[in-house]
């Protein structure tokens, strides 16, 4: 299959692109910058030059493959409504391009936002009143393409994708312990965050694009959900620093953008997944994803 990924440079997209190309399939990445395409073209990956905000781009990648992995997403919290219209522009762009074809096309969402305080499932929808509801129109646009003969599937993130190279929820908290002196936790550090291995994630991803039916929704979920206490605890003892309880009103001065998000309890189940596909998380997982120490190689 030819296969075009979006975010084919990144921390989990790279790992997608090297799960496509083991089983089989050609792939063709979307380059923003020279240093996106020169990491594609030593990937073994076709370029195609582009943005999420170059539309017509979008459509070209899409329009030439036989199925579409959607993983690229602007990382920027202080400009989070922008880039969730940024995504959905996106989605609706590659959408057009594949309606009718019954091409698979697979879509990033995450578990965050998920109602809290209980295990959330595959047959969730995001909480309306939570910080990441902003971001739901794009799985609902990736779902409803179903309805216009596209084999459309969302996988959802949860908010630890771990593994070496990892630059995001994890490495903030190493980041403010380092910078504060104390490994932060927000109140009495119950709340639990689920988290995935990215190769795990990868796997899945591949899987939904070649079987996954019209309109599925699967969680890449391996950790249900960790105390962020227990997560505080062990990078206390890598960086020989106390831990500490951060007050919820102090959280975003402590953590920086991740403050906006640190308190929630958000556990996240992948049961119906693994069920539904057979997948199963193979990795490790982060507690001895953070033993390891790569984290801390450059602390």
């Amino acid at each position: 299959m030819r296969v075009f990924v979006t975010g084919a440079s990144g921390f989990i997209g790279s790992a997608v692109v090297r799960e496509l190309l083991d089983a089989g399939h050609t792939v063709t990445g979307l380059a923003r910058s020279d240093a996106s395409a020169e990491a594609l073209t030593a990937a073994g990956v076709a370029v195609h030059r582009g943005a999420l905000d170059d539309l017509d781009s979008l459509r070209g990648g899409a329009e030439a493959a036989d199925g579409v992995c959607h993983l690229a997403f602007v990382h920027d919290f202080s400009n989070f409504a922008a880039n969730c219209a940024t995504d959905l522009r996106a989605i609706e762009a590659i959408g057009e391009a594949l309606a009718g074809t019954d091409k698979p096309f697979v879509v990033t969402a995450g578990t965050p936002g998920l109602p809290e305080g209980r295990v959330a499932t595959e047959e969730d929808s995001v909480d309306p009143e939570s910080f990441s509801a902003i971001r739901q129109p794009s799985e609902i646009a990736a779902v409803e393409l179903a309805e216009r003969g596209v084999r459309s599937s969302v996988v959802r993130l949860p908010r630890s994708v771990h593994g070496r190279g990892d630059k995001g929820f994890v490495p903030a908290l190493i980041g403010a312990a380092c910078e504060k002196g104390v490994s932060g936790y927000v109140g009495d550090g119950t709340n639990r965050w689920p988290a995935v291995h990215r190769l795990d994630a990868a796997r899945l991803y591949r899987w939904a694009l070649e079987s996954a039916p019209a309109g599925a929704k699967y969680h890449a979920v391996g950790d249900e959900g960790l105390p962020l206490r227990e997560i505080a605890e062990v990078i206390a003892r890598r960086l020989d620093v106390p831990t500490e309880s951060v007050p919820p009103e102090s959280a975003v001065d402590h953590f920086g953008f991740l403050g906006l998000v640190a308190s929630l309890d958000c556990p996240a189940s992948s049961t119906l997944t693994q069920k539904q596909t057979g997948w199963q998380p193979a990795e490790v997982g982060l507690m001895a994803d953070l033993e390891t120490g790569h984290y801390f190689d450059t602390v």
